[in-house]
């Protein structure tokens, strides 16, 4: 069984969005269907039904895309649209700003670093981190940094900062192969800038403990302080597998995995905005992957955001319908919303706020194609809410990561609309 979770892993590990699928012998399956499958395929990977499924919004404008014509005012068009999306995800927002502790404070890597963490209606308290520059002084310009999917359900916050000497193996490798050997979230902060970085929900400290379910479910697994990567592999596999327990009851519960870690990250955007050192006018956020995705939702939900940066994570419905969906986490589906938003009218609910996607051109997790038609949709938008120098897209060579090329143009973009 342990063979087998290396396996999965080793597979999941190729996509930061993430795998859900139980059957193993299906997953090591999906890196050579993924690169098999390409835009002029004309299977779907739902058969027969695919074609039929495609027709139900195909060549249309989704009704409350501000695409449409009808739409003139962009304020009254976003009102609409913001509550179809919300009530779509069935958003419960969580009431008040809590209590945040204070667990260290230190100095390391030139920057000051806080450990901190707060607690939520539900589950253990939420770990983040904050960086800022050493000495600074007043207001900063922030970002809310989010951490990746991975397929690694046991690190949050840790995959994108660097606050210690000791980093585990795992760690090292997860940044060199995606971030280019850097902790993006230091680099960042060391131009000048707070960022804090949180656990999405269901990943590190936020994660599901396996003694908090039933025995049955558990796999003869059990909760560990250990750090062993034999351990980490086997939780991952085990999590991975629990995603579609989870998304399946979240939708019995009368709502949906995004309605849950949007309502989380902007707990966190809460946080971030109420300390003294923030400029709370002069907020972004960015992420790979499914930080990508944390990114696109709520930066099109909370317009504190001013400026956001999804990486790796930019495509259309009908991609993810015909060739990727098997790729992905449960974390992107909001049920009936394709009839309503494209994937990229969501995050042209951000008009006419600044907003940068970058894209990997050899990125298996998307069509190339659908990636351009995406990136066309949102300039559209953009365009017309006569907003069109505020949006920006880019397309780097190579597979899915946030290299330093690509950080690089993230970081002159919050220059350009944060430091003000």
């Amino acid at each position: 069984m342990l063979k087998k979770r290396r396996d999965f892993l080793k597979i999941s590990g190729l996509t930061l969005a993430g795998l859900s699928n139980t059957s193993f012998d299906v997953l090591k399956k999906t890196k050579r269907i993924s690169e098999a499958i390409g835009p002029d395929e004309n299977l779907s990977i739902i058969g027969q039904i695919g074609e039929y499924a495609h027709k139900i919004n195909a060549n249309k404008i989704p009704s409350l895309s501000f695409r449409n014509p009808g739409f003139k005012d962009i304020n009254d068009w976003k009102k609409l649209a913001k509550k179809a999306f919300k009530d779509r995800m069935s958003f419960n927002k969580i009431e008040g700003l809590p209590k945040v502790t204070v667990q260290e404070s230190y100095v390391f890597d030139g920057l000051q670093i806080e450990k901190i963490s707060w607690e939520l209606p539900y589950g253990r308290p939420c770990k983040a981190i904050v960086l800022k520059p050493l000495n600074s002084k007043g207001k900063l310009p922030a970002v809310l940094a989010f951490h990746d999917h991975g397929g690694n359900k046991y690190f949050g916050i840790d995959k994108i900062t660097h606050t210690a000497d000791k980093v585990h193996p795992m760690l090292s490798k997860h940044r060199e192969e995606y971030y280019e050997g850097t902790a993006w979230a230091n680099e960042l902060a060391k131009k000048g800038y707070l960022v804090m970085v949180s656990d999405a929900f269901a990943f590190g400290s936020r994660r599901v403990m396996l003694s908090d379910v039933p025995e049955p479910l558990r796999e003869n697994l059990q909760d560990e302080d250990s750090l062993s990567q034999e351990h980490i592999d086997a939780y991952n596999a085990w999590a991975s597998s629990h995603e579609q327990v989870m998304a399946r009851s979240l939708f019995s519960a009368g709502t949906t995995w995004p309605g849950v870690f949007v309502a989380e990250d902007q707990i966190a955007l809460d946080v971030l905005c109420a300390r003294a050192d923030v400029d709370s006018k002069n907020i972004g956020c960015c992420g790979l992957s499914g930080g990508g995705l944390r990114s696109v939702y709520l930066g099109a939900l909370d317009p504190r955001i001013k400026c956001a940066i999804p990486v790796g994570f930019m495509t259309t419905w009908a991609d993810l319908l015909l060739h990727k969906s098997f790729t992905h986490t449960w974390m992107i589906y909001i049920p009936l919303l394709p009839n309503e938003l494209d994937f990229p009218d969501i995050l042209s609910l951000r008009a006419p706020l600044p907003t940068l996607v970058l894209n990997d051109s050899q990125d298996k997790l998307f069509t190339l194609s659908e990636m351009q038609k995406a990136d066309k949709i949102i300039a559209q938008v953009f365009e017309k809410a006569n907003a069109k120098n505020k949006y920006k897209c880019s397309f780097y060579p190579g597979p899915h990561k946030f290299d330093k090329a690509m950080q690089a143009e993230a970081f002159t973009w919050f220059d350009k609309w944060l430091k003000v």
